[in-house]
């Protein structure tokens, strides 16, 4: 009897012990992520503005939060009378008017740097997909028509988050993008940097279509803004 009642108290203490021990590893494996959302604008290779989301946190001993961005830009298009000449024809009538803009897709990793006491501040650097519009239209010459591209890119900068509230920061941003080449498409044309260009214009090539085409490149980055913690 009582080697039964033994064996029945030492099997609830175990049990009582592998319950403990679990909830115990439970509470140091466990990770409480954190979400920061935010808006800031400013200088991206023109006017810009850019929505983003951070999440930290969100796994145990992972050094970096991430980031994803949403921005558009408006930028210079190129060379009104170039793009004309290599995607169109060579007319001369009408007068030109033009307009570009770019979105951007933005993934980076943030790391915490010791910078300024009286801010956080992070180094970041990222991926970046970027899809240009160059628009071309010449009054009184019956042609409007579109240059567009789609880019991949890299990026890299700093930025710093300046106390407002309790969850309100005030955010600096400084980087800059660089983007490889990209296919340009205009009307029934396209040149391709490999060269695998379609329905081409004369002689003209890639070289002549990327001079003429203000696609993104090596884009600086200038932004404030403003982001809130959850």
């Amino acid at each position: 009897m009582k080697s039964r009642t033994i064996l029945a108290v030492a099997g609830m203490l175990l049990a009582a012990g592998v319950n403990l021990s679990a909830q115990s590893y439970g509470q140091t494996s466990s990770t409480s992520p954190r979400v920061t959302v935010g808006l800031r604008a400013g200088y991206h290779d023109g006017a810009g503005v850019e929505a983003f989301g951070i999440l930290s946190d969100f796994a145990q001993g992972f050094p970096f939060a991430m980031r994803l961005g949403l921005s558009r830009t408006s930028a210079q298009p190129g060379s009104a009378w170039d793009a004309r000449r290599i995607f169109i024809n060579n007319n001369t009538n009408g007068d030109p008017e033009k307009k570009g803009r770019s979105w951007n897709v933005k993934l980076d990793f943030l790391a915490p740097v010791d910078l300024l006491s009286s801010a956080r501040t992070y180094a970041y650097g990222g991926v970046r997909h970027a899809r240009f519009t160059g628009n071309f239209r010449f009054v009184g010459g019956n042609e409007d028509f579109d240059v567009t591209s789609k880019q991949w890119g890299i990026g890299a900068g700093l930025e710093s988050y300046f106390a407002v509230s309790s969850r309100v920061d005030f955010v600096v941003n400084g980087g800059i993008d660089y983007f490889l080449s990209g296919t340009l498409t205009g009307h029934d044309t396209s040149y391709s940097p490999d060269g695998e260009d379609i329905n081409p214009r004369e002689d003209y090539t890639y070289s002549d279509a990327d001079a003429a085409i203000a696609q993104p490149k090596f884009e600086p980055t200038v932004m404030l803004g403003l982001a809130y913690r959850f």
